[in-house]
């Protein structure tokens, strides 16, 4: 099957500065609605590519994700998002994005287009066999991506990738490829919107459900996280209230002498 750019397709809609912001907030919301479908007929490779990062991470591997522009902004907002919600290391998930930090509020321009450049990041980080590599890129065909993910392929460094064509560069280049086909956007080319939203909730899932295999929720509760804002301890008294059977004065004591959700739950069973 030949490759063909759906990201850059025509959008179905046209003379968009002539319609009216009822009309414009409208078509964007209808075309939003198909992102969950697209993303759903993804789940059946989605689940192979987690259990096989899960298994990398049991054995002590790192997850990557390696992107350019709004999809390296969205591995980097899911990997940084990873310590404070699960108790995890900043080491264990790592977002990596064309251009560097810099490039995480302002684009760097042409970053994303040196083929050699992402292996080189990956470098820095050690990389081994143990790890796990995600690209994203909704093109497919971003240089930054497509080499990282090819030269880990070749070092037997285990890859998946979140794009919206069909039979890119970069799924070729992917042991596990996740292919999520969204259609047109409604700005044609303009992959921060349903593109961008696919990606996201597939990142959240691959993310969630790692953790959750990992052992860093208890029933549904974030028993793990991070204690750093005055929400947080709320939300970790009322954790304690429901499992321990306490009052709120009791939950705050245990909080303060252990520091964690997860040591007063398991200090006083």
């Amino acid at each position: 099957m030949s490759f063909k750019k759906i990201t850059e397709s025509d959008s179905n809609y046209n003379n968009l500065e002539l319609k009216s912001t009822k009309e414009l907030v409208n078509i964007i919301n209808d075309e939003d609605m198909t992102v969950a479908s697209a993303v759903k007929k993804t789940l059946p490779n989605l689940t192979i590519l987690i259990d096989k990062i899960y298994l990398n991470m049991k054995n002590g591997g790192r997850l990557f994700y390696v992107g350019a522009g709004t999809s390296g902004r969205l591995g980097i907002l899911d990997a940084s998002e990873c310590p404070p919600t699960f108790g995890v290391s900043d080491k264990l998930v790592i977002g990596i994005i064309a251009g560097g930090d810099k490039a995480i509020r302002k684009s760097q321009e042409f970053a994303e287009d040196d083929y050699n450049q992402g292996w080189a990041d990956l470098l820095e980080f050690n990389i081994s066999k143990n790890d796990s590599v995600i690209g994203i890129a909704a093109s497919g065909t971003t240089p930054y991506v497509v080499g990282a993910i090819k030269k880990c392929s070749e070092e037997d460094v285990l890859t998946g990738c979140i794009t919206c064509n069909l039979n890119s560069p970069l799924a070729k280049a992917s042991n596990y490829p996740i292919e999520v086909i969204v259609g047109p956007e409604v700005v044609t080319g303009s992959s921060r919107m349903k593109a961008g939203t696919a990606q996201k909730l597939i990142l959240n899932t691959i993310s969630t459900t790692l953790m959750i295999k990992l052992g860093r929720v208890k029933d549904n509760k974030m028993i793990d996280m991070q204690l750093s804002n005055n929400k947080l301890i709320n939300r970790a008294e009322r954790i304690l209230m429901k499992e321990l059977s306490i009052d709120n004065d009791k939950a705050k004591s245990l909080l303060e002498e252990n520091k964690s959700v997860r040591k007063s739950i398991e200090n006083n069973k």
